[in-house]
């Protein structure tokens, strides 16, 4: 385990960046707004004779119900622990595996056939079948449940699916579509008696552990499944609690009172404590492009400019993260290596401002710069970092933090009226590996988390979407390209890396999809005399 632990950076070690210098005048630094969500002595954090595995998270989850699982707070419980799909991603190299599906192959042009699993058992005993995974498809993105897996992976469009034998399932879709096997990688697979009305509270699974109990507001706790069809974990139990003060988890870590815990601050962390690794989160201001000032090109350029990137990494983010030029991060199919952040420039982002200014567009309109309390560790004071350097070009910006379900409403469309430009402060993560899951909620027109985008884009993305292999690709690259020099509706800031708080107790390498999908079963004890 101490192999993969990394030196923790400090902030404020590196250049004196225009931010270092004014984060170090005066400025108050915030914590978050959001309040612990239990006491230290609140909940049960399970046992510490090593039986069972006590992981920390910074909120509770929503909810357990499986088609919701692409959610990030929902999924780093559910999937691969609880349930299973039928083919998972490796987060490293990106390719498909077989996991409740032995096969699969395009049978038709828009076809597709699975070879089911045979000898697999859900926790409840009943056996598993094709139809109970025809079932979990229907549910999750042909019912009126509003799964979240349905908008985000489908897009909304409606599957023919088939069980044509106890061991062979066929997708058929409206139109071609090369990578249905990864969007069914996205289902998690349940019982074909699971409610179809209305989404379920205790879900049931193939995987290696079955919910045993969830205290609401305190804890929940999963115990080992004896019918796993696969290699048993080695912990028989696991318990999830979870605190929002990142300096808590930490604190957990540090006390033994956890074995995992997960977004520790950079401040909080050691090489005791904490591994660092990539997560696939990005961060960037979302601009809307229907508003001015923000509905002239050059302004929203300016802001690309003026934002320094090396300075708020070294200061704010511990200097784990990289400096983004894109949405997309590295390891993701249609990711552009060619792509650059623009040059740190205040000077020449201000004569942009001053000649849009110029041609009367209203540059001191007051734009409302909206981020979510807790997102990640540092936010406040990166958004008083990046109005700073917006007022240093001109514009006129104030903050608001947001709740959740406040910012979600900023967010998501239909988007709020009468609330003037606003320029967001958004971290997306792609853990599907394609860029048509980036593309089709950020970047088109009418997309889900756009605000804006033009006829070309959309048609450039719509016919990327249609390819494959290498064509595919650059086709995704191109587009990438083209947005960031003809819409520019993204002022970039960064890739990501999180920080995982880990116990010397345990032994656990996270990846790129750990802040989704902790596989549990990956995590064991370290044994007396290991290193």
């Amino acid at each position: 385990m101490k192999s993969s632990v990394r030196s923790i950076p400090r902030p404020g070690t590196s250049r004196g960046h225009a931010v270092l210098t004014f984060l170090t005048s005066g400025i108050m630094l915030l914590t978050s707004a959001c309040a612990v969500a239990n006491s230290d002595t609140a909940g049960d954090t399970g046992s510490a004779d090593g039986s069972t595995l006590r992981v920390v998270l910074t909120q509770e989850p929503p909810t357990l119900e499986p088609c919701e699982s692409s959610t990030t707070a929902t999924g780093v419980v559910v999937r691969s622990n609880i349930t299973e799909p039928l083919v998972e991603r490796d987060p490293t190299s990106g390719t498909l595996e077989p996991l409740l599906a032995t096969g699969w192959r395009r049978t038709k042009p828009r076809t597709w056939t699975f070879d089911i699993r045979s000898g697999v058992t859900f926790q409840n005993g009943q056996p598993f079948t094709a139809k109970d995974a025809a079932f979990s498809i229907d549910r999750a993105v042909n019912s009126d449940l509003a799964c979240n897996v349905d908008g985000y992976v489908f897009g909304d469009e409606k599957l023919d699916v088939r069980a044509v034998s106890p061991t062979r399932l066929t997708v058929t879709t409206k139109k071609p579509d090369p990578i249905i096997p990864l969007r069914i990688s996205f289902i998690e697979i349940v019982p074909r008696t699971t409610d179809t009305e209305a989404k379920v509270r205790i879900p049931i699974g193939t995987g290696p552990y079955a919910v045993s109990r969830w205290q609401t507001g305190v804890s929940i706790s999963l115990a080992r499944n004896d019918k796993y069809w696969g290699k048993a974990p080695a912990y028989p139990r696991a318990t999830y609690v979870w605190r929002s003060d990142a300096s808590v988890r930490a604190a957990m870590i540090n006390k033994g009172e956890a074995d995992i815990a997960t977004s520790l601050d950079p401040m909080d962390a050691t090489e005791d404590n904490s591994v660092a690794y990539p997560n696939n989160e990005t961060t960037a201001l979302r601009l809307d492009g229907r508003e001015a000032p923000l509905d002239d090109i050059r302004v929203r350029r300016a802001i690309g400019m003026a934002i320094d990137r090396k300075g708020i990494i070294d200061a704010l983010l511990g200097g784990l993260a990289k400096p983004a030029a894109q949405l997309v991060p590295p390891g993701v199919v249609g990711h552009n290596d060619d792509l650059a952040p623009p040059s740190y420039d205040v000077a020449a982002a201000r004569e942009l401002v001053r000649q849009a200014a110029a041609d009367g567009v209203p540059v001191t309109r007051r734009i409302t710069l909206v981020a979510r309390n807790g997102q990640f560790a540092g936010i406040a004071e990166t958004a008083e970092a990046l109005q700073y350097e917006m007022a240093r070009i001109g514009l006129n910006v104030r903050i608001r933090m947001a709740d959740t379900a406040t910012s979600l409403q900023y967010q998501l469309r239909p988007l709020p009226r009468g609330v003037g430009p606003i320029a967001m402060l958004v971290m997306h993560g792609n853990q599907a590996g394609d860029a048509a899951f980036t593309t089709s909620q950020y970047l088109l027109s009418e997309g889900p988390q756009s605000t804006f985008g033009t006829h070309e884009l959309d048609r450039r993305i719509a016919a990327a979407g249609e390819l494959s292999g290498k064509a595919r690709q650059k086709a995704f690259a191109e587009l990438l390209d083209y947005q960031n020099r003809t819409v520019a509706q993204y002022a970039y800031l960064a890739h990501m890396r999180g920080l995982l708080g880990l116990s010397p107790s345990v032994r656990y390498r996270p990846n790129s999809a750990t802040g989704d999908e902790m596989r549990l079963a990956e995590v064991s004890p370290v044994k007396a005399g290991q290193h």
